[in-house]
């Protein structure tokens, strides 16, 4: 009798565990919980002035005449927007560049996949692009795959949740920064102007120096890796660079290799932004580069873009 009531307490046990691992494991990767921005008056007030300023904008566009934009193979040019499309062949890499040029910092933007906060909430770069009128985006942090990290973005704060990471925040005046989340609340930031705040990293110039070195890496990456990253040059000059890899022909880089590239195009600041599979740039309702997500090629559904608009 008492071996019987072990090895049923041993089967009960066993059947937990694996309906916990189960649960774990759903939770982690498969089930959608949408989540609200942070609430108090600092946030509030933060929304309301954006949304005055929208007014605003949209006041001063109905008095003057904006011309229709240019659209080629390789760029986009309007009366507020800049987009230059390059492609360069670097240490047996394809690199993927859009040099853009805004009048206003404000048209750096960002956009959650369904246009929702929250977990396993994600979707292809192209399809986020598409359904927010981008002229170019890039992945983001892909904020989704984790449940700390600092989340700003368009100036409301989603996440003040430090994981100890280096930061990329874009201020208001749309000049980059680089924080230390032990060093700083996501509140404290917002209170200062963040408009974006990125939680991924590492740094990779800062002061036109490259700040990473050969050997540093983002936990479990292969050394070489397609890429993603943004940068700023001077003000209202960003660049957004995406390189590919992990195919035939396509090496990929590594951190410090992205870094000097950055530095050779003119980079100020330099951030690295979530890559490998989710590596993807979109320009007018076309995908640039080529995305390899981990089950073979093609996009990987992230939780978030960068982009600007028309």
């Amino acid at each position: 009798m008492k071996f019987l009531k072990k090895h049923i307490f041993g089967i009960m046990a066993s059947f937990v565990l694996t309906v916990f691992t189960v649960y774990a494991l759903l939770d982690a990767f498969v089930i959608v919980r949408s989540y609200g921005a942070a609430t108090g008056a600092t946030y509030q007030a933060q929304t309301a002035a954006s949304e005055e300023t929208a007014e605003e904008t949209a006041e001063e566009s109905e008095v003057q005449t904006a011309s229709d934009p240019v659209v080629t193979e390789n760029g986009y040019e309007s009366d507020s927007v800049s987009v230059t499309l390059s492609e360069y062949r670097y240490l047996g890499t394809t690199i993927h560049v859009a040099d853009i040029t805004v009048s206003d910092p404000g048209q750096l933007l960002t956009a959650f996949a369904d246009d929702t906060y929250g977990k396993n909430v994600k979707d292809e770069t192209s399809s986020i692009a598409e359904a927010n009128g981008a002229v170019i985006a890039i992945n983001g942090d892909f904020y989704g795959s984790r449940n700390t990290g600092y989340v700003i973005r368009n100036g409301v704060l989603y996440r003040d949740v430090s994981a100890g990471n280096e930061d990329l925040v874009i201020w208001s005046d749309g000049s980059f920064g680089i924080i230390d989340e032990d060093e700083v609340t996501a509140e404290e930031l917002l209170e200062a102007g963040a408009y974006h705040v990125f939680s991924f990293g590492p740094s990779l110039v800062e002061d036109g120096e490259v700040t990473v070195t050969a050997n540093d890496e983002v936990g479990r990456a292969k050394a070489s890796n397609p890429r993603t990253a943004i940068a700023v040059t001077d003000d209202g000059h960003y660049l957004f660079i995406v390189s590919d890899g992990r195919t035939d022909g396509e090496e990929g880089l590594s951190l410090f290799e992205l870094a000097e590239f950055a530095k050779s195009l003119g980079a100020a600041v330099c951030y690295n932004l979530d890559g490998g599979g989710s590596s993807t740039m979109y320009f007018m309702g076309e995908v640039i580069n080529d995305p390899v997500s981990g089950r073979g090629s093609g996009e990987r559904s992230v939780s978030d873009i960068v982009y600007v608009g028309k």
